[in-house]
């Protein structure tokens, strides 16, 4: 029996998917899809949200993922779904490209002599993501420009964080689970270092400042001017909490816009359904505040507080 998913969309409609690939500045083939909404209308403007991954892992086509463009279609979203260099799923050589770059737009060498430092954006993590949203929007005139939001988890949400220091193609950004401090983050968790042997292979805060320091967001706070909105689970053991207290603590300084939603209990997933509820609605109320400019659901599920 072949499970085509009528039987649990059950009568809901649901807008087009199509492949939307290009090539970067590095001459590499970067892939991703663009889901429409169901009433489409090419003539119109459109706020658009962009999803990288959680983790390095690409973003699969179903329908159960909590980061669904489908949802954000239905309130009138376009959505950009990008694999960028560092994503598993197309080979070892495009996996490895996040390792000694943090993820950033230069790769820094390694003890041994490495590899010389990449300064185009081609190849990069973050120089992939924003070379397909500008690319999208030129050949697109339906996506406002000026109205695109950005998201990620774990990695993603780090990732997240770090785009905002270097491009401010973004009107607002939602990071959940971030990692704002690679050199905090070497020592934390249940994969903290683990992690980091991989992806920093050979690379240590004491030996690398230019990887831990340079390109880490909260080193780079100052740099931030987009809204951001710092998710995260009170009982996360993956990332812990500290990584988006610090972030918190350092735009709330510089006066930036920014607010952070703890989930209580929950780990690096928020797994109970009704708080998983709440918090998917945090992130669109989020969106609809900044991409559509009407605060009203924001201030619904956070009222001011008169101290």
């Amino acid at each position: 029996m072949v499970f085509d998913g009528r039987e649990a969309l059950g009568d809901a409609e649901v807008g087009t998917c199509e492949d939307w690939n290009y090539t970067n500045s590095n001459g590499d083939t970067v892939y991703g899809r663009l889901y429409l909404p169901k009433d489409f209308d090419p003539a119109k403007k459109y706020p658009m949200i962009v999803y990288y991954y959680g983790g390095c892992s690409p973003v699969l086509r179903y329908f159960e993922s909590p980061y669904a463009p489908q949802m954000w279609n239905s309130l009138g979203y376009v959505a950009y779904i990008v694999e960028p260099s560092g994503a598993t799923g197309f080979g070892q050589e495009w996996a490895s490209r996040h390792v000694n770059t943090a993820g950033g737009l230069t790769q820094v060498a390694v003890a041994s002599g490495g590899s010389p430092a990449r300064t185009n954006l081609g190849g990069s993590p973050a120089g992939d993501i924003i070379e397909g949203v500008k690319k999208l929007c030129d050949e697109k005139p339906f996506i406002n420009r000026e109205k695109i939001g950005c998201m990620g988890a774990s990695y993603g949400g780090f990732m997240t964080q770090y785009l905002q220091t270097v491009t401010d193609i973004f009107a607002c950004a939602v990071s959940h689970a971030g990692i704002a401090n690679h050199t905090s983050y070497w020592g934390e968790g249940y994969w903290g270092y683990n992690y980091s042997e991989v992806s920093m292979a050979g690379s240590y805060p004491w030996s690398h400042r230019q990887l831990y320091v340079d390109q880490s967001p909260l080193f780079n706070a100052d740099k931030i001017h987009t809204p951001l909105l710092l998710l995260h689970g009170n009982a996360d053991t993956n990332v812990p909490l500290i990584e988006s207290l610090q972030m918190f603590t350092a735009l709330k300084l510089l006066g930036r816009e920014v607010a952070l939603v703890e989930v209580q209990g929950e780990n690096h997933h928020i797994l109970d359904y009704t708080k998983r509820e709440k918090w998917l609605a945090t992130q669109m109320a989020w969106f609809q505040r900044w991409l559509k400019d009407d605060p009203t659901w924001w201030e619904t599920l956070y009222p001011k507080k008169k101290l």
